[in-house]
């Protein structure tokens, strides 16, 4: 028996507005911990932790009941063989100004190594068709500086940037700011806003406090799941926060769902080492949090994203059936009640196996998704490697050679399902 989503009609809209998935040996950041780096406290038990899960047993993938409704379109396609790049990963999504920007870092030489670029495109058609491809950084190959996939934030009339950065071969990771020029044709570098190993991998989203909270992970010192918190309203100001966790094995890549008071906040992170999703709890804006520990939820080993509906349902995107394990497919949104912070149900975007627009294969990995809520739908930007067929190259040259796609649910679709 299922329980009913009790979606109910909003009169405001939400704008719920990536990485290392190959298993691949990668050399760790070494710099220090910056100046505002701190090391959040344990405050929650793991005794007091809630469960990600609170459903009947977790369906099986062939048993998943799959969503109706649901269209596809191909934000960059993989194309080597026509302009040299293997490496596309990190999605991100946003609306500003009436236009959908998704971003993505892109590298011709193997993944997050130098030469990595921040670039993306936008749709005028709400996701249907896609223009030319745009640059945000391409780095500063002397300095031997990458700058790869990060997230977006439309504040007031501007568009922001957040992405990922590197020197050399994945050392001294850190994030940098970019916003858009009035003329909405380039990207005004702002600078390093976080250091210390941060790279984001959620949106920021505005706390009650004021204070903003940006979601992702801390290269280096165990690669714990960590926060940066901003200093009010000044998005060129953050404090890193790694959470302290109770697993070894971790590549904490991670994705905040804040309760509706915009106070409480569960932290929902990769492991890495199992497919199981982790978790952690903060009571104070997200200042000191409860350890990342096991939860209750299998999930894959790869980036998740979570949020809450304008409605008031929470979502977790990732790949979350009883017997996928390791395996990135198929692409499901598990859902919870009204309110809460957990998830009872959950539906199949796409298989792997897929009729329409993107790749189709069974062996496609559909990863790292993103997502946004306009106008009544779920705009969801994920990665899919294809099954590797048509790629070129050998060994790590085919880490992450992947197609940017986009899936659109209707949120009746979704309501529709739940209520069955």
């Amino acid at each position: 028996m299922t329980r009913s989503l009790r979606l109910r009609h909003a009169t405001h809209l939400s704008a719920a507005c990536l990485l290392l998935t190959c298993g691949l040996p990668l050399a760790r950041a070494t710099d220090g911990i910056s100046s505002k780096d701190s090391t959040a406290s344990t405050v929650t038990s793991a005794a007091e932790s809630q469960p990600l899960w609170s459903g009947p047993a977790l369906p099986a993938t062939a048993e998943a009941p799959e969503l109706t409704d649901v269209w596809c379109s191909v934000i960059k396609p993989y194309a080597f063989t026509n302009d040299g790049y293997r490496f596309l990963h990190g999605v991100a999504l946003c609306w500003h100004h009436g236009r959908l920007y998704a971003s993505f870092g892109h590298n011709k030489s193997p993944e997050n190594t130098g030469g990595e670029q921040a670039r993306g495109c936008v749709s005028d058609d709400g996701g249907k068709t896609w223009g030319e491809i745009f640059t945000i950084d391409v780095g500063d190959p002397a300095a031997n500086l990458s700058v790869s996939h990060g997230v977006f934030l439309s504040h007031g009339d501007e568009l922001y940037a957040f992405h990922g950065c590197f020197y050399g071969s994945m050392q001294r990771v850190h994030t940098r700011a970019y916003r858009l020029s009035n003329d909405d044709t380039s990207w005004e570098p702002l600078g390093v806003v976080v250091d210390g190993g941060f790279w984001p991998m959620q949106e920021p989203q505005q706390l009650a406090n004021g204070n903003w909270i940006m979601a992702g992970f801390r290269v280096g010192g165990g690669n714990p799941a960590a926060v940066a918190i901003s200093d009010g309203n000044d998005l060129l100001s953050w404090q890193l926060i790694p959470l302290p966790k109770e697993v070894d094995g971790m590549w904490g890549e991670s994705t905040v769902l804040l309760d509706q008071q915009q106070t409480a906040v569960t932290n929902i992170a990769r492991w890495g080492e199992r497919p199981l999703a982790l978790t952690a709890h903060s009571g104070d804006s997200g200042l000191s949090w409860s350890a990342s520990q096991p939860s209750n939820l299998p999930m894959v080993t790869s980036k998740p994203y979570a949020g809450r509906l304008s409605t008031g349902e929470p979502y977790l995107i990732a790949t979350t059936t009883a017997d996928s394990g390791k395996r990135r497919s198929p692409l499901t949104i598990a859902i919870g009640p009204p309110g809460g912070n957990s998830f009872e149900q959950v539906f199949v975007i796409r298989h792997a196996e897929h009729d329409g627009p993107g790749e189709s294969h069974p062996k496609a990995s559909l990863a790292y998704p993103y997502a946004i809520e306009h106008d009544g739908r779920l705009y969801v930007g994920y990665s899919n490697n294809g099954g590797l067929v048509g790629r070129v190259g050998q060994g790590r040259e085919l880490a992450n050679n992947n197609s940017a796609e986009l899936a659109v649910i209707p949120l009746a679709s979704l309501r529709n399902a739940a209520a069955n």
